[in-house]
C-alpha cells in the first residue's frame, strides 16, 4: 500500500492566510490549482511571445505540486517564514525531509519520477511557479479588499511590488494583460 496520495489529498485541509483574517478562506488545494493555471499561462507566454526555452506541462507539474510539502509542515506564514536567512534555512530544511517522506510513500519505480517535483530546485521553470504564486497571492488580496478586509492593504502593496521588480517579460506581460480582470 502506498499512501503518497491519499496524504496530498489532506491539502485541502491546510489553511492560508492564518495570521489574518479572511472573508473567504483559503486552503492548498485551491491555491494550488490557482498557481497551477496561471504558471502555465506565464509558460506559455514566455515560449511563444519571448522564445523561451521552457517546457509549459512541465511549468504546470511543477506549480500543481509546488506546496505539497505543507501536508507534512502546515503552511508557515510569509512574515514568519522570511523573518530571518537563519530561519529560512531551517524550513527550507523541514521541507527538504517532508520531500523526502512523501517520495518514499511511492514504490521505487516512481520515486524518481516525482523528485523534481516534490523539491526545491533553480531555474527559470521555478521562477515562473514563484512568480504565479505571488500572482495568486495578489488576487487573494484584491478579492479580500474588494470584500471590505483592510487587513489585506499591506500585504497586496507588498506583493505588487515585488511582482513589478521580476525581471521575467512574460511576468510583467500577465500582470499587464490579465491582472487588470481582478
Amino acid at each position: 500500500m502506498y499512501p503518497f496520495f491519499a496524504y496530498l489529498n489532506r491539502l485541502k485541509l491546510i489553511n492560508r492566510w492564518s495570521l489574518m483574517r479572511n472573508t473567504q478562506p483559503e486552503n492548498d488545494a485551491e491555491h494550488s490549482l490557482q498557481v497551477a493555471m496561471i504558471a502555465h499561462a506565464i509558460a506559455l507566454i514566455g515560449k511563444e511571445k519571448y522564445g523561451r526555452d521552457v517546457d509549459p506541462e512541465h511549468v504546470l507539474a511543477l506549480a500543481v505540486y509546488h506546496d505539497v510539502t505543507e501536508v507534512m509542515t502546515g503552511d508557515l506564514p510569509t512574515p514568519v517564514k522570511y523573518y530571518s536567512g537563519e530561519l529560512r534555512n531551517a524550513y527550507r530544511q523541514m521541507e527538504d525531509m517532508a520531500a523526502e517522506r512523501l517520495l518514499a510513500m511511492l514504490p521505487d519505480d516512481l520515486q524518481n519520477e516525482y523528485d523534481p517535483y516534490l523539491k526545491q530546485k533553480d531555474g527559470i521553470e521555478h521562477n515562473i511557479v514563484k512568480a504565479a504564486d505571488r500572482i495568486a497571492a495578489w488576487i487573494k488580496c484584491a478579492e479580500e479588499k474588494r470584500a471590505g478586509n483592510h487587513e489585506f492593504d499591506y500585504a497586496a502593496d507588498n506583493v505588487k511590488k515585488s511582482l513589478e521588480c521580476m525581471e521575467l517579460p512574460e511576468v510583467q506581460e500577465f500582470l499587464k494583460e490579465y491582472l487588470p480582470a481582478y
